[in-house]
């Protein structure tokens, strides 16, 4: 089936100067990474747009009256992966991940048919970093991007897990393979893989009833996939794709068209309901430790202008990461969350610094220890201790894909307790968790494109965390997307954590 508007299925002036913590051990059983153990640092690294999300005419339909039944090409999504790659290096991508989605025997097509259009993309696009991976279909739950790492071997690499553990690839049907075992041996497999690769959860929050009623995405689930392989499931889309849906071929708005095909329960400013609450799902994975990162795509299918719901990869969403433009530095910044995303290009380079300040003996060890975007920021323990973050976005003096320049109208800076494993697994909530500062173009310096925010919270002497969001709304919080919405008018940004662990 032809995925368009029509016919896919329905499936956040400072507030606290303050904040006060008392000591928690950071003893919950998941790995922390300090500032120093990662790559943001390398010389040549600089935030790269990419897309991980991509479907191309190898998302085939089904002829069903043949036995096995046959691929039609072009079936679901229709644009050949070399024109994918064209539009998203028009759009300002520097890396993509072309992602098909499988059926009877898909893996075999993806293998034979999709792996070399992926060889001529490359030569065609020599610019753009193209990953090899698909939409899995994942067992027990909806959809995940897998980004296989590139070698010589990634296509048997990509046939191995297909073939192996993909819901839909066994013909006849085979009941089994639709079990969360079967998607924990999946990711068994791939964690010990001499280059595994990285899965993203898809559109998460697409099939949930209504606020907090999941559908076929659970927060017990993502527990179970971090917990079985942390170097392989590392996240979900925190902005879905399919933003165009209310875009109509002639750029009318369509009434009754809604944001990411979210049918029972909507986006929240372009965002899943998971990752747009402050305190839900996302700082609930946060609060416990997990390395569990939000991303943004296009789930490009069919372009708005043909009909569809969809953007061209970097026309409107757009996943930042801090690396070197390889291969393998992108795959290691996705894998350890050196990552921001945004919406409409409202910024294009967001850099989020942490560092403990004071004079104190036990303050000046931390002298120099700071920590971005992904990391973790080591303070001492004793007393508590004050962290100065210097949040330095560039707003860019340019016109996006729509024609217009956004402006960032503010910045929230939010913060919630790390306290350990949940008891609850299917918790998806943190109490914790607030914003703890909001700041307008009042409280930042401006240097031509770029502005700077500083700001000092006192007294950190409990394990936690920050992430970072802004909008060019008058929105506190993001509001319930409305059918009919303009995207073009309701724009976010947010960044992934950092860590701030006592010692």
């Amino acid at each position: 089936m032809r995925l368009n508007r029509k016919s896919f299925p329905m499936l956040a002036v400072t507030l606290l100067a303050t904040a006060a913590f008392t000591t928690q051990g950071f003893t919950n059983g998941f790995q922390t990474s300090t500032a120093e153990a990662k790559g943001s640092s390398k010389k040549d690294a600089t935030w790269l747009a990419g897309d991980h999300h991509v479907h191309s005419e190898w998302s085939v339909g089904w002829d069903n009256s043949t036995t096995p039944p046959t691929r039609i090409k072009g079936g679901d999504a229709i644009y050949p992966i070399t024109k994918n790659a064209q539009m998203a290096n028009s759009y300002g991508v520097d890396w993509m991940v072309s992602t098909d989605h499988g059926g009877p025997n898909h893996s075999k097509v993806n293998l034979e048919e999709a792996y070399p259009e992926v060889l001529k993309a490359r030569e065609a696009v020599p610019g753009m970093i193209l990953f090899y991976g698909m939409e899995f279909d994942t067992p027990a739950a909806d959809h995940s991007s897998l980004i296989i790492p590139k070698s010589d071997q990634e296509s048997q690499t990509l046939y191995n897990i297909e073939s192996k553990f993909n819901k839909r690839d066994p013909y006849p049907t085979d009941p089994q393979r639709d079990t969360e075992s079967n998607m924990i041996d999946a990711l068994n497999y791939m964690k010990d893989l001499e280059e595994p690769p990285v899965l993203f959860a898809n559109h998460p929050a697409r099939s949930a009833n209504a606020d907090g009623a999941w559908g076929q995405d659970t927060p017990q689930e993502f527990r179970n996939w971090n917990d079985a392989a942390p170097n392989v499931s590392v996240g979900m889309e925190g902005a879905p794709g399919h933003q165009a849906g209310a875009i109509n071929p002639d750029g009318s708005i369509d009434p009754k068209g809604s944001r990411g095909a979210y049918g029972s329960f909507p986006t929240m400013g372009g965002f899943d309901q998971m990752s747009a609450k402050v305190g839900g799902l996302w700082d609930s994975m946060l609060g416990e430790g997990r390395h569990w990162w939000i991303t943004s795509t296009s789930d490009s299918h069919v372009n708005w202008r043909d009909g569809g719901s969809d953007f061209w990869p970097g026309e409107y969403s757009k996943t930042y990461v801090k690396a070197e433009k390889t291969h393998a530095d992108i795959l290691d910044g996705l894998r350890n969350g050196r990552v921001f995303v945004t919406t409409g290009d409202l910024i294009n380079e967001l850099d989020v610094t942490a560092q403990a300040v004071g004079k104190s003996p036990a303050h000046a060890e931390s002298n120099g220890n700071r920590a971005s975007i992904g990391e973790t920021l080591n303070i001492p323990k004793k007393d508590g201790s004050d962290v100065t973050f210097t949040i330095r976005f560039k707003d860019p003096n340019a016109v996006n894909s729509h024609g217009d320049t956004p402006k960032v109208n503010r910045v929230d800076l939010i913060m919630g307790e790390v306290t350990g494993k949940v008891e609850n697994r299917s918790t998806a909530s943190n109490p914790t968790t607030k914003v703890v500062a909001r700041f307008d173009e009042s409280n930042w310096k401006q240097d031509g494109e770029y502005m700077t925010i500083t700001y000092t919270l006192k007294n950190v002497d409990k394990d936690s965390y920050i992430r970072v969001r802004g909008t060019n709304t008058n929105e506190l919080e993001p509001s319930v997307d409305p059918k009919g919405e303009d995207p073009w008018k309701d724009l976010w940004f947010y960044s992934n954590p950092i860590f701030m662990n006592l010692k």
